[in-house]
């Protein structure tokens, strides 16, 4: 099957809603509000790589980031039930992307994309990596032979991944990022002038002072804290793992519109 056309933008708002990647999402207002306390209590898992430092040990300056850039309910009063994702808000961040990935078309940069969400995720990062690879950037090659979290970096069309027992996980951390861009300076390549990426992957990454493009969830916060703090340059926030992974293409079709990209 062909991927889509680009939607227009009205469009993709009802896309986004009907698969439930914005709206009325999967994830429960529990699950979010469990992990904004565990952030603010300062569990690193959480962290994604990101520093937080004190600066947001209470959970409630947490939550009033999420409602104001990923559109969870804002009411601390909510503790159960469904909670939700603002589509506009990430079609906004999308269009936002879409700015800096032109810029990386047109400089032809070059650039590392990463996944924890392999299952979900996958197709969206890699054809950005061949659209950005058609229009000239130099699109980072991952050495071989990198050890992280009990298992092996791996790359895939272009998209590094975490892979455990010949399969490929699922995985938030940022020890396979920092291996990678550890590794990097010390067999003399140079580092990404951005990154494409999400959870902690992306967090690593901008901890790091990379340009990032970073893509989570609402029970994810950390990412969002760092756009906050003008650590990440784009969080984009969505339902990361829907029931059908070709719910993403039309998202990613406006994705490379927008940019000028074609994939």
């Amino acid at each position: 099957m062909s991927a889509p056309s680009a939607p227009s933008r009205a469009d993709l708002l009802d896309h986004l809603v009907r698969t439930r990647i914005a709206g009325d999402v999967a994830t429960p207002r529990e699950n979010n509000l469990d992990h904004y306390r565990r952030l603010a209590n300062g569990d690193r898992y959480y962290w994604f790589g990101v520093e937080l430092g004190d600066r947001w040990t209470d959970e409630q300056d947490v939550l009033a980031v999420m409602a104001e850039r990923a559109g969870v309910n804002d009411d601390p009063g909510h503790r159960g039930g469904q909670d939700t994702i603002d589509p506009e808000l990430t079609v906004a961040a999308l269009d936002r992307a879409a700015l800096r990935l032109a810029k990386a078309a047109a400089d032809r940069e070059r650039v590392l994309l990463a996944t924890g969400h392999p299952g979900s995720l996958l197709d969206l990062h890699g054809s950005v990596a061949r659209a950005l690879r058609a229009a000239g950037c130099d699109i980072v090659r991952v050495p071989l032979g990198l050890y992280a979290d009990d298992g092996v970096v791996v790359q895939l069309s272009d998209v590094a991944m975490y892979e455990r027992g010949a399969s490929l996980w699922h995985t938030h951390s940022p020890a396979p990022m920092r291996e990678i861009l550890d590794l990097l300076p010390r067999i003399g390549e140079p580092l990404p002038d951005l990154v494409f990426a999400d959870h902690g992957w992306a967090g690593c990454a901008a901890q790091a002072g990379l340009d990032t493009i970073g893509f989570a969830d609402s029970n994810d916060p950390a990412l969002f804290l760092a756009e906050a703090e003008g650590t990440l340059s784009v969080a984009v926030p969505l339902d990361d793992h829907v029931a059908n992974p070709r719910y993403y293409e039309p998202l990613t079709a406006y994705l490379l519109a927008a940019a000028g990209l074609c994939d």
